[in-house]
């Protein structure tokens, strides 16, 4: 199939709007599940086979994987957002530059931060402060050897942003379903019958994040859905493109870096409360995810969405696509409220049905979260759209001032009487205020657009 033909076949700035962002989206989303049920299957295995402090030690090393999406961002987010705006405006020959070059950054940084893991993966475990010198020493275990698959973790980013870009998100969910299930059923067999323990899981990680690596190489190279013909990976980009890559990408990364440090530093204080506390936050952070993954995968289609059409200068599309996109996020944060509210109980003993003290905490943790759920989700449209226009600066922005006030207040809260509960109530007072600040700021900057769309380009 030709690029132009393909590139028809997923334009977004053409047909039934709702229709055409889900069909960016459902993939994406069915893609986080994925990613969801494996970390849930992860803990599911791990705490069945090896107890609660297994869990606290592979989601302690998991810290430093979240970090990784910091770094991941540059080769994604130039990709996504310069792929997505140039076949908007009709210009295949800059979108795929920019296809070549996200994969280029993304394959250097995953390099130096695998290294930089496997390294330093004493110090940066000991940063954490735990008590439990058996969870210190699995966590460091955990992270050498998940470290391996770093880089091609940094190249099904970068291949996933240049799919959704081009409006074809269903073959990254296919690749994700393979690399998923592949994980979840290397894990009991590694785990328990080869009595690998928290080896066994690392190592499950690590074979999955190489065959993801291997299939995003054959997808932008051989198969014949690949959005762009012919393709180099690996080539030297312009130093314009990189340029233009740094300028997009470092407000997102420095954002995800921060959130994620700061975070880091509100798991220290969780740490202080011992294992059956870091084991509840572990599952039930996995449990919240519902949100940010469901909503971060309409968020990557919104940006992809918001990207060609502000390519093609379809304003009146631009501003169709959010009001529909913030009811359908209202309804579903709405259900996902609802189920942090109600079924606590039940979620956490599937994981660890013999810890009285994980399921009291686990349960008074998911129902504070559950207060900021829906501005959540309306930040993730909010987000969405300013990214695929280019404006990543302001959003950054404000996710880091927001990170920055609840980490403060986490430290406030925990020495007065709430205590642990403190720690909880930041972070969702946190969350709600993002994502308040978030939808404001997008709402006024989008009263300055062009009320006019273009004129289409001539030949």
């Amino acid at each position: 199939m030709s690029t132009s033909r393909q590139t028809d076949r997923f334009s977004l700035t053409q047909g039934g709007i709702l229709n055409k962002i889900l069909m960016v989206a459902l993939p994406i989303m069915g893609t986080n599940l994925l990613q969801l049920t494996y970390n849930l299957a992860d803990m599911f295995w791990l705490g069945r086979l090896l107890g609660g402090n297994a869990v606290a030690a592979s989601g302690t090393a998991g810290m430093y994987m979240w970090l990784s999406v910091a770094f991941m961002m540059f080769g994604r987010m130039g990709a996504e957002i310069g792929v997505a705006q140039n076949l908007g405006h009709g210009d295949s020959e800059a979108a795929l530059g920019y296809a070549q070059a996200g994969i280029f950054v993304a394959a250097c940084l995953g390099c130096l931060y695998s290294l930089s893991l496997f390294f330093l993966r004493g110090p940066l475990i000991d940063l954490f402060n735990i008590q439990e010198q058996s969870v210190a020493g699995n966590a460091k275990l955990y992270l050498s050897i998940v470290s391996a698959g770093i880089p091609f973790d940094f190249l099904s980013m970068a291949t996933v942003g240049i799919y959704n870009a081009s409006g074809n998100s269903r073959l990254p969910f296919f690749f994700s379903i393979i690399c998923v299930g592949l994980n979840i059923a290397l894990d009991p067999i590694l785990i328990s019958v080869f009595h690998m323990g928290i080896a066994g899981a690392a190592l499950a990680t690590a074979i999955s994040q190489f065959t993801g690596g291997l299939l995003s190489i054959l997808a932008l190279t051989v198969l014949r859905q690949r959005p762009f013909a012919r393709f180099k990976p690996f080539c030297v980009p312009k130093p314009a493109l990189l340029k233009q890559i740094l300028r997009w990408a470092t407000p997102v990364a420095l954002e995800n870096f921060l959130f994620t440090t700061l975070t880091m530093l509100i798991s220290r204080l969780i740490n202080g409360f011992g294992a059956d506390a870091m084991a509840a936050n572990r599952i039930g952070s996995q449990i919240e995810s519902l949100t940010w993954l469901i909503g971060g995968g309409f968020s990557s289609a919104l940006t992809a969405f918001a990207g060609q059409n502000f390519g093609a200068g379809k304003w009146s599309r631009l501003r169709r696509g959010f009001r529909i996109s913030a009811l359908a996020m209202l309804g579903y944060g709405s259900l996902v409220t609802l189920l942090l509210l109600t079924a606590g109980a039940p979620l956490y003993r599937l994981f660890l049905p013999d810890a009285p003290r994980v399921l009291e905490i686990g349960v008074t943790y998911l129902k504070i979260l559950a207060l900021c759920q829906l501005l959540s989700c309306l930040e993730g449209v909010a987000i969405g759209f300013s990214r695929g226009m280019g404006k990543t600066m302001i959003p950054s922005t404000v996710s880091i001032a927001s990170s920055v006030f609840r980490t403060a207040l986490a430290y406030a809260l925990v020495n007065t009487s709430l205590g642990m509960e403190g720690i909880w109530w930041a972070l969702t007072i946190g969350s709600a205020l993002r994502g308040l600040w978030m939808l404001i700021w997008y709402l006024l900057r989008s009263r300055k657009t062009p009320r006019e769309d273009a004129l289409p380009a001539t030949a």
